[in-house]
């Protein structure tokens, strides 16, 4: 079992930047595929892609919503994978969870489905 905990979150003026954390509890931690999502308000309970990183950081994706202004990478020594946002819009306001996968193939996803890890979220909110 992975536990995954993220950190970073908070307040922010939109324009402004911030960067999240993820830290897993496993060494094998690298072996996982990770990605980012989100849960925005005022929108179903489904999790909105952010990001995905292949498990040695060798590949990413991105949402079209955050893409130029999104950033994803993995630190597999520290065990920790990080999303780094700029210019940052209310409506990227939301709880962001960090996901984990065993399966390897493909090196990232956007789907939710795929993902068994979750952490508990982190709330990222936008003042305009």
């Amino acid at each position: 079992q992975v536990r995954l905990v993220e950190s970073g979150g908070g307040l922010v003026q939109a324009g402004g930047s911030l960067t999240l954390s993820c830290a897993a509890s496993k060494r094998t931690f690298s072996d996982y595929p990770m990605g980012w999502f989100r849960q925005t308000p005022g929108k179903d309970r489904d999790r909105e892609f952010v990001a995905a990183i292949s498990w040695n950081g060798g590949a990413t994706s991105y949402a079209d919503s955050v893409k130029g202004r999104c950033t994803i990478s993995r630190d597999n020594a520290e065990n920790t994978i990080f999303l780094q946002i700029h210019s940052l819009e209310p409506e990227d306001a939301g709880i962001y969870y960090c996901a984990g996968r065993t399966a390897l193939r493909p090196p990232t996803s956007g789907s939710a489905a795929n993902y068994e890890y979750w952490g508990q979220g982190t709330q990222v909110t936008v003042s305009s």
